[in-house]
């Protein structure tokens, strides 16, 4: 046997405290196999980064996600990377999860 074991890649890059995720990820026994939603929220330089999260044992599926290079799109040509970008993200990120879920005609927007 080896005296020096390696750290994960993720560890290792910085990227991925376990400790902290696994206190995150983890959902109640009680709840029975439902999973445990999170909303991921990047800033980068240049853009806004939104997904809707779940874990699994075979690994995280994303729900659904937004960027801030889209909002062009819906006649919003201001900075991609600002704190109204991440809140005109936000809605979107919303109204998409909720056509995916069906619920989007019994949460109508303003």
């Amino acid at each position: 046997f080896k005296r020096f074991q390696v750290q994960y890649r993720r560890r290792r890059e910085g990227k991925t405290d376990y400790q902290a995720r696994r206190k995150l990820v983890t959902q109640a026994k009680n709840k029975y196999n439902s999973p445990k939603y999170r909303l991921v929220v990047r800033f980068t330089n240049k853009d806004v980064i939104a997904q809707v999260v779940y874990a699994k044992i075979t690994g995280d599926f994303v729900m659904a996600a937004a960027y801030g290079h889209e909002l062009t799109g819906y006649g919003m040509p201001v900075s991609q990377s600002s704190y109204a970008a991440g809140y005109a993200v936000g809605l979107l990120i919303a109204r998409r999860l909720l056509t995916k879920l069906k619920l989007a005609d019994k949460y109508a927007g303003n």
